[in-house]
């Protein structure tokens, strides 16, 4: 359905691991700096830097951290100049898949994006080939922990929120991007985010079978790895069971 990513939910459960290799820390030092190039260094008049500055604080990332990163944009600290290079293309099974990347070097990033596509039977596609498929919107995943659903819902979609989805473990709250600055700010003082950000979410999704979910997974952890990927998606649907016997082996 729309507003749902299978790749977002398989992420959210490795995100720990991820978090404690560092990289995660890395996507939202570059994204920070990048806002606050662009916007400014005042977060109340810059929705990009908002949510990148809560993307970190929901990472646990210290406090330093952030403010060097938002000097390094605005220039009252020496910073490198990154690029947002966004790639399309098709991994097993037709699946389409959107890849949002930011880079101090272009050729190095096409290269390794390239290499990861061709060795897990994928295929890089010409731009807006697949990005049709997706819609934009703000997300803000809330741990279900001490939450009163019916108060996180209500007051979500009484601040601009489209949509409320329960996860699972987590509740999943959906904005429009130009209500998303609105929501957060609504919900941030009450509420501790496990993730939040601009995501492009696939509007239909396609599901795939048991041995094209291995090889997908597998390209999509190898995307997910790249040192320049900010963010990833695609449109499929791998049913819990074919999930959960591919974690087992």
């Amino acid at each position: 359905m729309s507003g749902h990513s299978k790749w977002s939910t398989i992420k959210h459960k490795k995100g720990r691991a991820d978090a404690a290799r560092g990289k995660v820390f890395t996507k939202l030092i570059k994204e920070i700096t990048v806002a606050a190039k662009m916007g400014g260094g005042d977060e109340d008049m810059n929705p990009r830097l908002r949510t990148a500055i809560q993307a970190g604080k929901a990472a646990n990332m210290p406090a330093d951290n952030i403010k060097r990163a938002i000097k390094k944009g605005t220039g009252d600290l020496e910073g490198v100049d990154y690029l947002e290079l966004t790639y399309e293309g098709y991994g097993p099974g037709g699946v389409a898949i959107l890849l949002d990347t930011l880079t101090d070097n272009k050729n190095r990033t096409a290269a390794a994006v390239r290499h990861v596509f061709g060795k897990y039977n994928g295929k890089l596609a010409a731009p807006g080939a697949v990005a049709w498929m997706f819609e934009r919107r703000g997300v803000i995943d809330i741990m279900k922990e001490g939450v009163d659903e019916e108060t996180l819902m209500d007051s979500a979609l009484e601040n601009g929120a489209e949509d409320f989805i329960d996860e699972g473990d987590f509740f999943r709250v959906l904005a429009p991007v130009d209500q998303f600055m609105s929501v957060q700010k609504a919900l941030e003082e009450t509420y501790k985010f496990e993730s939040v950000g601009i995501e492009a979410l696939p509007q239909n999704t396609v599901e795939v079978s048991e041995k094209e979910a291995s090889t997908l997974l597998k390209l999509m952890e190898m995307l997910e790895d790249l040192e320049d990927t900010q963010k990833l998606t695609a449109n499929f649907d791998i049913p819990d069971e074919i999930l959960e016997k591919l974690a087992s082996e």
